[in-house]
């Protein structure tokens, strides 16, 4: 940025510090907008949970699914490295970027970081002066866009407070994957007591800043990731410092438990009692860091289900058979498990007097059941998925996430809030029970306490001995697939899964069979399920870590690619 703006901006005569704010908030600006945000995808579409609707065959969302770029072509839409818009000038990322590039906004906090002294902005909040606030809130940001690329890149060079110009030496290398996740850490640290705290002063001009526990959670974040297979054990690349640790070591799960317990201990935050209302009723208690949207009704039109009038809904996202599979019963058993009460000639329960899970219908909408007051039909040449040359669900099953819809109230849909919420209370309950559950060698009693508590807020009936359908004695690898299992259905569509089949070193696994769904045939008042493949897609060793963007390497000698790219 030319330095006779940054001198406006950061004015030595602006008490009130107007511009400085702003430019604060710009870098607030670029945390991303999660809500179908690859191309009117989300991200989780390229995971084993969902496919897109959309009919091309090279959305940006299937082409990553499929395994169908390389280092030069990563859709823009999840190129966070570059941003949406290309660079294909001659200076590295470390000194430009694209606005929405989290290179971009490391060098605008480091701009913020390096002149917001020398504004005298007046206040304080707990004795503590708001331009110092403001300056580690852009601390916080830079720590959270180095942890987005961590994990999608591994190690990358880590910049300091320095502001780059174009006669600096620009040949930067990549910093260790350990290097990374302590400058995260240590920034967390650094910043976590000198930051706005709970209750907020303003909550509805503030709900979007960073508090303690924000710090605290992304520090726990990090050394969760930090601690799992993909770079804890299980380095694609075993010898490489850049793509993980080089060594196993099970203290790094216990750091990560302990990380998670100092934002349990805060008292700050607790389940919101609504499953559905987390995403729809601004400043719960839930909520722990949010990217701030509108009031309005896009994720029901981009994603809702076509053919009911007059909310007209493009239904981008169908949610898999796989996906559908992962949800229990109410009593929280299995449906493989033959005592559960499922069956399948009724699977979603609308006769069954043993219903699913709750989160069951809070995420999906399936044949037979009901929305905005209207009964689905996705059987073949139903309403919902009439086979005529229009988009509809390729599984049979349209996404209920996000929305502010009572399933019983007429057309049109209600306006709520949209914000995307990027850290919230359920995943510290659930990286507390993972990370106690990998660092104890067997499952302590308080790792089922946190489950106890997610399925309990979701409603989840407790049962005898108030277990809530959670199996007693589980071994360590018992207990570690049933917390993935929870992770998937609590956090379905919020970029857990994708990243979770990675980290957990599973994507080889689920991502080489293909994505499945039900073509259902209405004959007479019978009902058949006919399960169908929709998606074939494909996942390689090196495709756990994103490639370097190709221009990067070619511009800078020092910059490593990837395996495998």
């Amino acid at each position: 940025m030319d330095k006779n703006t940054l001198n406006i901006i950061f004015s030595p005569l602006d008490s009130a510090g107007k511009q400085a704010q702003y430019y604060l908030y710009n870098i607030y600006a670029t945390v991303k907008n999660g809500n179908n945000r690859v191309s009117s995808d989300f991200l989780d579409a390229a995971s084993d949970d969902a496919v897109s609707s959309q009919t091309s065959a090279t959305t940006p969302i299937k082409l990553i699914s499929t395994g169908a770029y390389n280092s030069a072509t990563l859709p823009t839409a999840e190129d966070v490295w570059q941003g949406t818009t290309t660079n294909n000038g001659n200076t590295p990322i470390a000194y430009t970027g694209n606005a929405d590039s989290y290179w971009a906004g490391i060098r605008t906090a480091n701009e913020f970081i390096a002149n917001i002294g020398v504004v005298p902005v007046k206040g304080s909040t707990n004795g503590i002066g708001t331009r110092y606030i403001w300056r580690n809130e852009a601390r916080f940001l830079r720590a959270y866009f180095y942890f987005e690329l961590v994990k999608r890149y591994g190690g990358v060079p880590l910049l300091g407070n320095k502001v780059y110009n174009i006669t600096d030496n620009l040949n930067l290398p990549r910093n260790s994957f350990a290097d990374c996740i302590s400058y995260i850490v240590s920034e967390c640290n650094a910043i976590k007591d000198s930051l706005i705290t709970y209750p907020l002063a303003n909550p509805s001009a503030d709900n979007f800043r960073v508090t303690k526990g924000a710090a605290l959670t992304l520090k726990a974040k990090a050394l969760l990731y930090a601690a799992s297979p993909l770079f804890n054990g299980s380095n694609i690349d075993p010898a490489n410092p850049l793509t993980g640790y080089t060594n196993y070591d099970v203290n790094r799960w216990t750091l990560a438990a302990n990380a998670f317990s100092d934002v349990v201990n805060l008292g700050t935050y607790k389940l919101d009692p609504s499953y559905t209302d987390i995403f729809l009723t601004q400043n719960n208690s839930e909520r722990i860091f949010i990217r701030p949207n509108d009031i309005g009704t896009q994720n029901e039109k981009t994603n809702g289900p076509i053919g009911i009038q007059p909310a007209a809904a493009a239904g981008n996202t169908s949610p898999t058979q796989e996906f559908v599979n992962a949800f229990p019963m109410i009593n929280g058993l299995a449906i493989t498990d033959p005592t559960s009460g499922y069956n399948a000639s009724d699977p979603y329960s609308l006769l069954n007097t043993t219903k699913r899970d709750p989160r069951f219908d809070a995420n999906l909408i399936y044949n037979g059941g009901s929305w905005l007051n209207t009964t689905i039909q996705t059987y073949e040449g139903g309403v919902n998925k009439p086979n005529i040359n229009t988009q509809q669900t390729v599984t049979s099953y349209y996404t209920s996430k996000f929305m502010g819809v009572d399933q019983k109230i007429a057309p049109p849909y209600p306006s709520h809030s949209e914000d995307w919420i990027v850290f919230r209370y359920a995943e510290v309950l659930l990286g507390l029970a993972e990370a106690e559950n990998e660092a104890a060698g067997t499952p302590p009693s308080d790792c089922y306490t946190q489950i106890y508590a997610i399925r309990a807020r979701a409603g989840i009936k407790p049962g005898t001995g108030n277990t809530y359908g959670v199996p007693q004695g589980m071994t360590t690898a018992q207990m570690r697939a049933f917390i993935q299992n929870e992770w998937r259905i609590e956090f379905f569509l919020e970029e857990h899964r994708y990243f979770d089949i990675r980290r957990w070193r599973l994507a080889e696994t689920v991502m080489n069979q293909p994505r499945t769904g039900l073509s259902i045939a209405k004959i007479g008042t019978t009902t058949i399920y006919n399960p169908i493949n929709v998606l074939t897609t494909v996942f390689a060793t090196k495709q756990y870590l994103y490639p370097i963007p190709l221009n990067e390497v070619l511009k800078n000698p020092n910059m490593k690619q990837n395996p495998g790219w």
